[in-house]
């Protein structure tokens, strides 16, 4: 019924088990990016391949909008 690839069988858990790992990236991202005043939807970009790493490293070396007064 499903195809064998590299030996094992593909089961009905596989594009579930994708949206899972997705979430488990994206909802950290999305209260990181809220956080630092950024828009939230940027986090939805940390699936994509290498525009995650690229996103990860304007995070990290930009400076952040800083809404109100925090001292940071």
């Amino acid at each position: 019924m499903y195809d064998n690839i590299h030996g094992m069988e593909m089961s009905a858990m596989g594009p579930l088990m994708m949206l899972v790992m997705a979430a488990v990236v994206v909802v950290p991202f999305w209260v990181i990016f809220s956080k630092a005043g950024y828009s939230k939807w940027l986090s939805l970009l940390m699936v994509v391949p290498i525009v995650n790493v690229i996103l990860l490293y304007f995070l990290a070396f930009s400076k952040w909008p800083n809404p109100g007064n925090r001292n940071t």
